[in-house]
């Protein structure tokens, strides 16, 4: 029966026009997940300097899939980031997510191709968020971060040399 509904939900995942990975596995939690992820420092680089940040890493499918998802609140100098195994290019949605959000998408090179707003999502249907071009990584952080430091299109993300390959 498990084997059934998780082979159903696979399906409506691959049907609808959000990526794969968006689609919640049976009998994971979006706290399961979060409690996996590691955190890091990242650092984002501008024509201004330098701006150092503690994120979340999510590079595998089950800390994509879940996110930021039923948090209530984000630290200022927090976030979380999206990595990937090849390049990406489908959109973000903000399903279940409780907080508003700035998303950056990066290069495999750390260039920061697109940066968005996204808002809270509730309920169905939820708007995805699709930066138009093939990234390698995304960053989120709270909403207005970015405007903050003048983050735009050409500023750098630089995570640590060490972190484990990407799955």
């Amino acid at each position: 029966m498990r084997l059934l509904l998780v082979t159903l939900l696979l399906a409506a995942a691959c049907s609808s026009s959000l990526p794969a990975e968006e689609a919640a596995p049976a009998g994971s939690s979006a706290g399961e997940a979060a409690s996996q992820a590691h955190t890091v420092a990242l650092t984002l680089s501008g024509p201004d300097g330098e701006y150092t940040l503690q994120v979340e890493v999510a590079d595998d499918p089950d800390e994509r899939r879940y996110g930021l998802m039923e948090r209530t609140d984000l630290a200022a100098n927090a976030g979380m980031v999206f990595r990937f195994p090849g390049d990406a290019d489908g959109g973000f949605w903000m399903k279940n997510t409780r907080i508003p959000l700035s998303i950056a998408f990066f290069d495999n090179r750390g260039e920061i191709l697109r940066v968005l707003d996204m808002e809270p999502c509730t309920a169905d249907p939820c708007p995805t968020y699709d930066p138009e071009v093939a990234y390698r990584g995304a960053l989120e952080v709270n909403q207005g971060y970015f405007d903050e430091l003048g983050v735009e299109e050409g500023w750098q993300v630089r995570l640590p040399d060490d972190l484990p390959s990407v799955r």
